[in-house]
């Protein structure tokens, strides 16, 4: 298999991949995140909720690597994400991470598999092989007699999958998802939940933000719950423990890259 079991920068199951230490975001007077404590190990599916303005997006803009925290400290793969500057953010932004967007961040005028290669060569891998490479994963994700498409002309769920693809490119140990399904259709939806599975089941590690309580209990293990900018329950998805209690908003995140 092209996506290979245990993919990404292999690490022993269960080694912490995302510890973040007391962290605290504050944009002018107001705390987006307030003393967030967590851990992600590798392998895990792990799903964050919460209600609108909760600290969702922020959270993972700074595990990304979008954004600093005011205090406290985000460690990925033993670095100091805060810390990053210059090339070695940028390396540790396309080389550690892949990150999968809600309105899937495609550039309109290269065909998708132009698109997905484009990540490969940003860290320097030739051309032919970044384009070999691409070719590979639209096989394994069931896109490949799109390749020469544009964006425009594909629909939600090939686009995600295209997204998915990119992500994918330079084997990250760490995938980020925002609202993976908040743009798609039922069915699209569904195959997309289907796809993020079958990565997890191979042992990709999974950080999803959403507000689908279905995509939630599907392809998390466990469920992390945000309120106010703080770490307000944790449950274990894959005991039956369930997500009880949630409030849920359709129009509860903003997408990846901004503040809420």
């Amino acid at each position: 298999m092209v996506i290979e079991e245990g993919t990404g920068q292999t690490r022993q199951a269960g080694q912490v991949v995302v510890r973040l230490e007391d962290v605290r975001k504050e944009y002018g007077e107001t705390a987006a995140l307030d003393g967030v404590s967590l851990e992600v190990r590798a392998g895990e599916a792990v799903a964050v909720m919460g209600p609108s303005g909760c600290g969702k997006s922020t959270l993972l803009n700074m595990i990304a690597g979008l954004d600093r925290p005011t205090s406290g400290a985000v460690v990925v793969h033993g670095e100091d994400v805060g810390r990053l500057g210059g090339k070695a953010l940028a390396l540790y932004r396309r080389r550690r991470i892949g990150m999968v967007f809600q309105f899937f961040n495609l550039i309109d005028d290269l065909s998708a598999l132009d698109n997905v290669a484009l990540a490969a060569q940003l860290t320097g891998t030739p051309a032919g092989q970044a384009r070999r490479r691409a070719l590979e994963l639209f096989d394994e994700l069931g896109i490949a007699d799109r390749k020469n498409a544009y964006p425009s002309v594909l629909s939600g769920g090939e686009r995600q999958r295209v997204g998915v693809a990119r992500a994918l490119m330079n084997r990250p140990a760490l995938l980020l998802a925002d609202e993976p399904t908040g743009a798609l259709d039922s069915r699209a939806g569904e195959q997309v939940m289907d796809l993020l599975l079958d990565l997890n089941q191979i042992g990709q590690t999974l950080l999803l933000v959403t507000h689908d309580e279905r995509l939630a209990q599907r392809c998390a293990s466990r469920l992390i719950e945000l309120a106010d900018g703080r770490v307000v329950g944790e449950h274990r998805l894959d005991e039956g423990e369930g997500n009880d209690g949630i409030t849920l908003d359709d129009n509860d995140e903003k997408p990846l890259g901004r503040t809420a």
